[in-house]
């Protein structure tokens, strides 16, 4: 009898199919495995923490801990190593030929990044960067949002003896933020005698065939043993085009979405990250925020509880920090860790549980929350 009714709660547990394994899908996977069929559709083997990137170029142990397998975090769910191609109001379908079935689906596939399918080519990748930035006397980096100016930052900190270059199409550095820290993050650089040049462009398809000599769009000639782009990087959702959905993609490529963050017109299928059209500055803690949200109301939903019930996701106030090296950083409104939040990214993620370091744990606070 007991097995009996074992079967039936299993055979009662809806399916959630996961698009996108960055920071708002992996998340979102690894909070609700224990009470629905999961299954996390990614191109790679492994989830990365995107904020520490810029360091891992700089000094390659670093991506060790940022950089964790889909599979040490989501013991009790699928993964498919792939590319989403298209959907129907009831499957996935994949590039590479799989038909993935849904009750309720999650798309976070934020921007399109083209990286190596496993970690240890990714770990390979850090160190050919590092190595190819050390041996660089002059570095040109192209674009002036927070990749750049990070990059800039990272390495001036790191090797102040380099010529550093970086050319910026927009009036203003990181010109999504105040004017005030926009100001200082230009101050900071000039002080670290990195040389700035604003309202110019660098043409990218010709970019092969510079070969150390650039010419800005204002004719400004530059000499770099080594360019960096760090341009915007386009949505991730083209695989929309062709679906039912593509009525609900914007003008920039989002997803619009109501309060409780399903796709306007879709009580089955919610967007998070990066992805959405929520008004609020793309970043890795709003994204973890989206995934707690959505997690929840995932509960609420899979166990016939009342949509009243659902919560509502409320866009964060307007604030960013930057990194400027390992001892400086660029705030506006929030707190910069010295660790990137690696140790508490990890902990939120359900790894190094037995560590003694003494911190609040984001996941044992979700894990209150979904418990009710």
């Amino acid at each position: 009898m007991e097995m009996d009714e074992t079967r039936e709660c299993v055979s009662e547990k809806k399916t959630v199919v996961v698009v996108g394994g960055g920071v708002a899908g992996a998340l979102l996977a690894k909070l609700i495995q224990n009470y629905v069929h999961v299954t996390l559709i990614d191109p790679k083997e492994y989830f990365e923490m995107p904020w520490a990137n810029l360091r891992s170029k700089i000094e390659p142990m670093v991506a060790e801990r940022s950089l964790m397998n889909h599979s040490a975090y989501l013991t009790n769910g699928e993964i498919i190593e792939s590319w989403a191609k298209n959907l129907t109001e009831a499957e996935v379908l994949t590039s590479d030929g799989h038909i993935v079935p849904y009750d309720y689906l999650v798309i976070a596939s934020g921007h399109v990044v083209n990286l190596p399918r496993s970690r240890r080519s990714r770990l390979d990748q850090f160190q050919q960067d590092n190595a190819r930035i050390k041996s660089a006397r002059s570095i040109l980096i192209i674009g002036g949002g927070p990749t750049g100016v990070e990059l800039a930052g990272e390495i001036a900190s790191e090797s102040p003896e380099k010529n550093i270059s970086l050319v910026h199409s927009g009036p203003r550095l990181l010109d999504f933020i105040g004017q005030k820290s926009s100001r200082k993050a230009l101050q900071w650089l000039q002080s670290k005698k990195v040389q700035v040049f604003l309202n110019q462009s660098i043409d990218l398809q010709a970019l092969e065939e510079a070969k150390g000599e650039y010419e800005t769009s204002a004719g400004k000639r530059i000499s770099a043993d080594l360019h960096l782009v760090c341009v915007d990087r386009p949505m991730g959702s083209e695989w929309l085009q062709e679906s039912f959905l593509n009525d609900q993609v914007d003008e920039s490529g989002r997803l619009k979405v109501d309060d409780n963050l399903r796709v306007v017109g879709h009580k089955n299928i919610f967007a998070i990250g990066d992805i959405t059209n929520v008004p609020e500055l793309k970043q890795g803690f709003s994204a973890q925020q989206h995934a707690m949200v959505v997690a929840k109301n995932l509960k609420i939903l899979t166990r016939k509880g009342k949509e009243k019930r659902l919560n509502k996701y409320r866009p964060l106030p307007k604030m960013a920090v930057f990194s400027m090296g390992k001892k400086n950083a660029l705030k506006q409104g929030v707190i910069k860790s010295r660790d990137l939040f690696l140790f508490k990214t990890r902990r939120l993620m359900g790894l190094d549980r037995h560590s003694k370091r003494s911190v609040t744990s984001a996941s044992d606070e979700i894990s209150e929350g979904l418990a009710d």
